[in-house]
């Protein structure tokens, strides 16, 4: 445990920069409009050094079926990104605050559909059996940190979208296939580790 803290803790001292679903995309110019904040809990579990994520909902109306972390826009109530990002993962997948431990917050992530997202990175601790908030989640699944943690693991794709081939990244994990702001997030923060 105390490695990984080492690791977390080293990796977001290190200079890092803001992304974007256009990084790939050069020749794409970020669109000009008032962004929404919204924050992501990027939670490590200690025990097992995996990384919590979850899978969209089919029923879902925006990215059905994706792979995310847990969070979402920060609401009224949320007097910082950080309590929406915890509000988010308790409601979504059952995550009590008192067994996270957040260590800082990532640069933003600007999406192309309007938010700007900001991961919480955290570390969890105890037992925790998730419970999949079911209009939402569909599942809640663990990566190896060390898995997402490999910039070789990363692979730039492309996909056609408004008329243009868009390159993102994607990071499969047995049958999961992690991509777009989730990847982009999870391949930043890679890249400090590294």
């Amino acid at each position: 445990m105390p490695d990984l803290y080492h690791r977390l803790t080293d990796a977001l001292a290190r200079e890092g920069r803001a992304s974007s679903d256009f990084d790939l995309n050069l020749d794409i110019a970020l669109p000009q409009v008032q962004l929404t904040p919204a924050a992501v809990l990027f939670a490590v579990r200690a025990e097992t050094e995996t990384v919590i994520l979850t899978k969209r909902s089919a029923r879902l109306k925006h990215h059905p079926g994706q792979i995310a972390f847990a969070g979402g826009k920060q609401d009224a109530g949320d007097l910082t990104l950080t309590a929406a990002a915890l509000r988010e993962a308790h409601e979504e997948i059952g995550l009590l605050s008192d067994q996270v431990d957040v260590l800082g917050v990532l640069p933003p992530h600007q999406t192309v559909t309007g938010y700007l997202i900001t991961p919480v990175l955290a570390v969890v601790h105890g037992p925790f059996d998730a419970t999949p908030e079911a209009n939402e989640v569909s599942e809640v699944f663990e990566v190896p940190f060390a898995h997402l943690a490999n910039p070789a693991q990363y692979r730039t794709e492309g996909r056609h979208w408004q008329g243009r081939k868009r390159l993102y990244y994607a990071v499969p994990y047995g049958p999961y296939y992690i991509w777009g702001a989730t990847a982009r997030i999870l391949r930043a923060f890679a890249d400090r580790v590294s």
